[in-house]
């Protein structure tokens, strides 16, 4: 009669486990069901819930005093440590009365606790064949643990296995949702701007919702990844922008930028790696931003906890990381762009300024076919020519190449060009302009900058031309008996000598003979073997197109140079001033 008695308590007990395992799939709230069933079935003063997590280092328990506030409190032990560690190492149950006496009791475990230990039942957790946990009760609350307990908590041992694994999988199922509606709101909070530091803003804040850290931040390193570009960071208050760089030269997110690997760090004090930023970091994960394989940061946070993160945490990261790299890149394309506009904007506007200080129309004078031309290599270009209106029947006549290219060159032009006509004004004597102009750009330019140019007077009425070659490319004087005579007398660039003095000289120019002043960008051109257009070439076409105007000289030249060049030549800028007397 008594065993019918006891069966029947047994098989009401478990309709109360079943009844109420079944009214949640919360795990939190089945792990406090659990714990208070536990300590109800045999009468104990306190129980603990232990489930395995292979994402974790540490055993996390879940204790309860159901004698007093029925609180569930969770603190962590190493594996294997205490009554529990052995019980979910060995899968058998323990039974101890004597529980301070037994040589697998956890001193430091229990010494977190409200009560003095006297008693533990220890139960394995299996489901599906598979070690899941440990459950135990605490205590007896009117003398010992007998066999009879031991059988309550193994009979009830199977259901708060399946009821435990069930609320695990029904969580896992609920985070990953979670995470994935999580990472969808997150991806169109990215895409809702296109600024880099908005953008980076509005990345540590949504990491801030997918994973908690005390300090942290995103990493954005330049393309060749020698140094920080861009970043945005939270939690180092205090520290400089130098010890934030360090941390990417030699902290563990430079290792990550180089190793490209995501990485976890359960205790910071044990990896060499660590720069210690915020004193009361314990542990660091860190993911990198990638693109095509390419790493273009790197995602960091820490906590003031030990062992707060853990591979789901680590996957999370990663996955909200892909989609912030594509955004991070989206951004950094679309400034270069605007970037690029607006040096496409400024130099359009530096061609324009520098097209202003050519010659508007064709000069025309008395007995004289002049022509000129400038065709940059970009937007700006270097070269410049002029013709200025001296005296009557006097021409000033100027062509120059700066060194360098684009707007750099254009201001160096500009200066030169302002030199030139102020001194022009001042001097009548083509040597002294030459060398004030020599002087005012050597006390103005940067050590390494230069300018080559001719400048010359034509008189009209004398048909003569006095020049001064400041170390230009040698304009010719193609004579009508056929010779050539190279204009060289003058002196060394300009901007380069102090005081350096100039020569000039005069020549008389013939009916018919043309002078033609040109830069480099003409006769330096290359073709496919590597041949140079040259001297010779320029002569020979000029000669077998001298009675054609010299507009038509000028576009045969142009179009002979384009027809020489190789596909794969980069043009230098191509100015030309072709003078004819014609009368």
């Amino acid at each position: 009669m008594l065993i019918m008695v006891s069966h029947s308590k047994n098989e009401k007990l478990l309709l109360e486990a079943a009844k109420r395992f079944n009214s949640t799939l919360e795990y939190e709230e089945l792990i406090q069901i659990v714990l208070k069933l536990v300590s109800d079935a045999v009468d104990s003063e306190a129980a603990l819930v232990f489930r395995v997590d292979h994402t974790h280092s540490e055993m996390r328990v879940r204790y309860m005093n159901c004698k007093s506030d029925c609180k569930m409190h969770i603190f962590e032990r190493d594996l294997g440590s205490g009554v529990v560690g052995w019980v979910a190492k060995y899968k058998k149950p323990a039974f101890l009365n004597d529980a301070p006496n037994d040589e697998r009791f956890d001193d430091e475990m229990w010494s977190k606790v409200d009560i003095d230990i006297k008693s533990i039942i220890s139960i394995p957790l299996i489901a599906k064949g598979q070690m899941i946990g440990v459950i135990e009760a605490i205590n007896k609350n009117n003398g010992e643990f007998s066999e009879s307990d031991l059988a309550i908590l193994e009979g009830l041992a199977n259901q708060i296995a399946v009821a435990i694994d069930n609320a695990n999988l029904y969580r896992e199922a609920q985070r990953e949702l979670l995470e994935k509606n999580l990472l969808i709101e997150i991806s169109e909070k990215l895409s809702s701007t296109l600024s880099l530091n908005e953008l980076l803003e509005t990345i540590v804040d949504s990491l801030k919702q997918s994973v908690e850290f005390d300090s942290g931040g995103v990493f954005i390193i330049n393309n060749d990844q020698t140094e920080i570009e861009s970043l945005y960071t939270l939690g180092y208050e205090g520290c400089s922008e130098e010890q934030i760089h360090l941390k990417y030269g030699q902290g563990l997110v430079g290792h990550v930028a180089d190793s490209g690997e995501p990485i976890f760090v359960s205790n910071v004090a044990e990896n060499p790696n660590y720069i210690d930023m915020h004193c009361n970091t314990k542990s660091e994960m860190l993911v990198p931003l990638k693109i095509d394989n390419r790493v273009i940061g790197v995602f960091n946070v820490e906590s003031i906890k030990l062992n707060a993160y853990d591979k789901k945490d680590l996957n999370l990261l990663t996955a909200f990381a892909s989609q912030a790299a594509v955004s991070i890149e989206r951004a950094r394309l679309h400034e270069e762009l605007v970037e690029s506009n607006k040096i496409g904007q400024q130099l359009s506007i530096a061609r324009d300024i520098q097209m202003s200080f050519l010659p508007k129309t064709k000069l025309v004078v008395n007995n004289y076919d002049i022509t000129g031309e400038n065709i940059p290599s970009g937007q700006v270009g270097g070269d410049y020519y002029d013709f200025i209106r001296i005296v009557d029947n006097q021409i000033g006549i100027a062509i120059g190449d700066v060194s360098g290219k684009g707007i750099p060159a254009s201001l160096l032009m500009a200066s030169f060009r302002a030199s030139m006509l102020a001194e022009i004004r001042n001097n009548y004597s083509i040597r002294i302009i030459c060398q004030k102009v020599n002087q005012l750009l050597y006390e103005s330019m940067q050590p390494g900058n230069f300018v080559t140019a001719v400048y010359g007077v034509l008189d009209i009425k004398n048909h003569i031309f006095t020049f001064s070659n400041c170390g230009h490319d040698l304009p010719l004087l193609l004579r009508t008996d056929g010779t050539v005579e190279y204009l060289r007398e003058g002196g060394p660039v300009l901007g380069v000598v102090p005081k350096a003095k100039y020569e000039e000289r005069p020549v008389y120019i013939n009916k018919d003979d043309i002078i033609i002043l040109y830069t480099d960008g003409v006769v330096e051109v290359f073709n496919n073997n590597d041949e140079q257009f040259g001297e010779a070439r320029l002569i020979k076409l000029i000669q077998k197109n001298r009675l054609k105007s010299t507009t038509e000289i000028r576009d045969a030249i142009y179009k002979a140079v384009k027809k020489f060049a190789s596909k794969k030549h980069i043009f230098d800028d191509f100015t030309m001033i072709v003078l004819k007397r014609t009368n």
